[in-house]
């Protein structure tokens, strides 16, 4: 008899939880009928909530049309051209809340996500999902449409109603998303305010100059940078040790001196791709720049940046010191290009602590030439 009651009680927890799926996958009238709606209850257990894309798996993300070309209009509307006939994808998982012909946009989908984000896919020539149809990140739900000879998906991205930057989480260029941590902050009315909490490093690294990315040499002109743009990360200075052999060992950058604790600024504008102990660098701050070059800060008695930071030519970035392999304060100086490293003082002259106006050739093999220019 407790073992009927306990299934009986098994039974109607399985029914109201199958009622409260069905519940959750069902919309009002009007969110199946308006594309910008609040979303009920996104906001019931706190004014704030994250969205983690750094663990999110790579089968969980889908570009809408994965070889489209994609286009930012206005009102953060997207374009995404490709050729007739093609899928269009759900961008995550989520359960379709609206699938109609609209007035504007065709035919048109929405979709809410899991991660509260809504995904709109507008001037498709077929919807293939309905509403309350739940979808997987990648799973074909339409069939591109367009205008003519002109083939596309319009598509956007919302919170709560409201339409979001698509380039705060995507590239538009390469398709890929950012891995990092979203705060979504309720607002008035409507509004959402979004911070990143976790920035991807790769997002601000897109637009940098490549090295040999378009043959196997790369050519950065000195006396193009201007005033402002660079800057000597140690001034006042000394070198006690250059770059090349010494003991018998390879000495990948310069070593220079001035006091304990002294103020060490960055090159030129970059992002902060490292900034921690690593071996005998001590306190290392990698910093990969706008031109191509990389360069490395290292013995640092502190680092005043983090992996991630956008800094510009000039700022203060760490304070020199004798962490890691160093018997007494200084700075270790590396500039490099496509990981590996060359003399500084191609770049910088040490005496005068000023940038040289060379036009400089690197060649994959590390083979370096130097033609003079005048500013």
């Amino acid at each position: 008899m407790a073992f009927r009651g306990e299934k009986k009680i098994l039974i109607a927890l399985c029914f109201l939880m199958s009622l409260y799926i069905e519940a959750a996958e069902e919309f009002s009238a009007l969110e199946q009928q308006q594309i910008s709606i609040e979303t009920p209850g996104l906001f019931d257990r706190s004014n704030m909530f994250t969205v983690d894309f750094v663990m999110l798996h790579p089968s969980d993300y889908c570009f809408p049309l994965p070889v489209g070309k994609a286009r930012l209009l206005k009102d953060y509307n997207v374009e995404i051209s490709t050729s007739k006939g093609d899928a269009v994808k759900a961008m995550f998982s989520g359960t379709v809340r609206l699938s109609r012909r609209h007035p504007q946009f065709g035919n048109i989908i929405v979709i809410r996500h899991d991660n509260g984000f809504e995904t709109v896919y507008g001037d498709n020539a077929q919807n293939l999902v309905k509403v309350g149809e739940r979808v997987d990140a990648g799973q074909t739900i339409a069939i591109v449409g367009g205008n003519g000879n002109n083939h596309y998906c319009t598509f956007a991205i919302m919170m709560n109603g409201g339409r979001v930057n698509p380039e705060m989480l995507i590239s538009l260029k390469t398709h890929r998303l950012f891995r990092q941590v979203i705060m979504c902050k309720k607002g008035t009315s409507w509004n959402v305010e979004f911070s990143v909490v976790k920035e991807d490093l790769n997002k601000n690294q897109e637009n940098m100059v490549k090295p040999f990315a378009n043959g196997s040499t790369f050519v950065l002109n000195l006396a193009t940078i201007g005033h402002g743009e660079w800057c000597y990360p140690l001034p006042d200075a000394h070198v006690i040790s250059a770059y090349g052999s010494r003991g018998g060992k390879r000495h990948t950058g310069v070593d220079i001196k001035t006091r304990a604790n002294d103020a060490i600024y960055a090159a030129f504008d970059g992002v902060v791709t490292y900034s921690a102990n690593y071996y005998g660098y001590g306190n290392l701050i990698r910093i990969q720049h706008n031109n191509g070059l990389e360069t490395y800060y290292s013995h640092n008695s502190k680092n005043m940046v983090k992996a991630g930071d956008v800094v510009k030519a000039g700022q203060k970035i760490a304070l020199t010191g004798r962490t890691g392999r160093a018997t007494t304060e200084h700075l270790h100086f590396e500039t490099r290009i496509n990981g590996k490293p060359f003399d500084p003082q191609r770049v910088f002259d040490h005496n005068s602590h000023s940038l040289r106006t060379d036009e400089l050739t690197f060649a994959k093999s590390g083979r370096i030439t130097a033609r003079k220019q005048k500013k």
